[in-house]
């Protein structure tokens, strides 16, 4: 006499889905680099107002058609408006970066025998950026250099803003017109990387497009994991 089959207990696995593969720049990094250019704009803008209004060089003033605010009050408005936007996208671009492993991948390492090989290509013409997802030597450097420089102006803003409450932050710069001046030399190096960084955009406009499509997706990321077969009910043969 045959003994009815017994159906496996082991449930099938309903097919599922992977994570997306990662692009090249991920939706909330995008995000944050676009509004960090408007904060920037709104910041540098009014930054030159309230400087026209107390120059720290006497040659250099700058033309009102470039300058955000009618007066110097109306700059510092401004100039708190787009404080609050940079800095706290900042801490949440840092955060990202740094939890992700984002820095640790594209930053580093940095080594001595690469930025002389980049330098050497840049001055002979030959340096080539057809791989987005790596950045060379030089790169790397502006790349930290430029975020270094951020939490520098950041420092020196707040020590310019509340000077008293923020007194043993400012004595270490030894002043409140230093911490002017390195206020000011911090903001022309982030114009200068700026310049530079809308340059190469212009040059390899593919860099660009990824910034706001996303860009390629990164080697090695799976499109759709397979479904695992479902196991079929195994029949007792057994008479």
């Amino acid at each position: 006499m045959s003994t009815p089959s017994v159906k496996s207990l082991t449930p099938e696995i309903a097919p599922r889905r992977a994570r997306k593969p990662a692009r090249l720049h991920p939706l909330p990094l995008r995000i944050m680099h676009w509004i960090n250019a408007i904060a920037i704009f709104i910041m540098i803008g009014s930054g030159w107002k309230i400087y026209n209004d107390d120059v720290i060089l006497g040659w250099l003033h700058f033309p009102d058609w470039i300058v955000i605010g009618k007066w110097a009050q109306y700059g510092l408005q401004w100039h708190f408006f787009g404080m609050w936007i940079f800095g706290l996208n900042g801490i949440a671009y840092l955060a990202y970066g740094v939890a992700t492993g984002r820095f640790r991948q594209k930053l580093f390492p940095i080594r001595l025998r690469e930025i002389f090989a980049t330098v050497g290509d840049a001055l002979r013409f030959r340096l080539t950026h057809d791989d987005l997802a790596v950045y060379n030597a030089v790169q790397k450097i502006l790349y930290l250099g430029v975020i270094l420089v951020g939490i520098l102006i950041v420092i020196t803003g707040l020590c310019l803003w509340k000077p008293v409450q923020f007194s043993e932050l400012a004595a270490v710069f030894h002043g409140f017109q230093v911490i002017r001046i390195i206020h000011f030399l911090c903001m022309a190096a982030i114009v200068a990387f700026i310049l530079v960084h809308v340059t190469l955009a212009l040059l390899v406009p593919q860099s660009f497009v990824a910034m706001i499509t996303g860009g390629p997706t990164m080697r090695g990321a799976p499109a759709l994991a397979a479904a695992p077969a479902p196991v079929a009910p195994t029949p007792d043969s057994s008479q």
